[in-house]
């Protein structure tokens, strides 16, 4: 088995579905007593969110860099962003590295393409939302991404991200805005809905929607144990 480091803290919430979807997946493969041998790097988010809402991801480029490093000392062969957002970098600590990072929107990207779609929803934080570096990748494959139009939807995701899902809250009133902001996207021909942060399977499941929803996390983890045991 390969050993792959995993970067979290970014939320801790999700750091621990990663954990907790890897050793699930490695021993639903393997059974009997066999789970993921991997290292985990976690980070203080306080640090991280600073530097990106004041636009300053070189500080955070350099802080990942550190915990990549740290991983691969420790013998990993790949790293694993546990967050959506921090993939803005993902290429560039790649080349830094030398290690394989595994991509969270490439690998959502071929599980969309698996079910033959062409245009889909994305949600997340205003940088998973605004910035190209998810989008760019499932147009590599095919696909288009559309996010929401109105500005206070987009506001509201991100905020509530941050101040409620990031510390492992969930409000009916929350809940039930984003549905709103779903359906929205899905009338302007959303065929499928990637919940693009790591926190927002917390407020949209399967059960919620008519579309195929494509939880991020767990392609990514996916891919992480695929990768392990190749």
């Amino acid at each position: 088995m390969k050993i792959i480091g995993l970067i979290g803290g970014i939320s801790w919430v999700s750091t621990a579905d990663y954990y907790k979807l890897i050793n699930q997946g490695v021993n639903d493969r393997l059974g009997e007593l066999n789970f993921s041998e991997c290292l985990l790097y976690s980070f203080n988010y306080a640090d991280i969110k600073k530097n990106n809402e004041n636009n300053d991801w070189d500080s955070t480029f350099n802080m990942l860099l550190k915990g990549c490093q740290f991983l691969k000392q420790g013998g990993a062969t790949a790293i694993v962003l546990c967050a959506n957002t921090m993939h803005f970098i993902a290429d560039r600590l790649e080349e830094a590295i030398e290690l394989p990072v595994i991509h969270i929107a490439t690998a959502t990207a071929v599980e969309i393409q698996k079910q033959g779609l062409k245009k889909v929803g994305l949600l997340g934080t205003k940088f998973t939302m605004d910035l190209d570096f998810f989008k760019d990748k499932l147009i590599a494959k095919g696909i288009e991404a559309i996010i929401p139009e109105n500005q206070d939807d987009k506001d509201f995701i991100h905020t509530t991200i941050f101040e409620e899902l990031g510390k492992g809250l969930v409000t009916p009133e929350t809940k039930k805005r984003y549905l709103e902001i779903a359906n929205e996207l899905m009338r302007r021909g959303a065929e499928g809905i990637i919940l693009g942060c790591t926190e927002i399977p917390l407020v949209i499941k399967p059960k919620d929607l008519n579309v195929p929803i494509f939880d991020s996390a767990i392609i990514h983890s996916k891919a992480a144990v695929d990768f392990q045991l190749s």
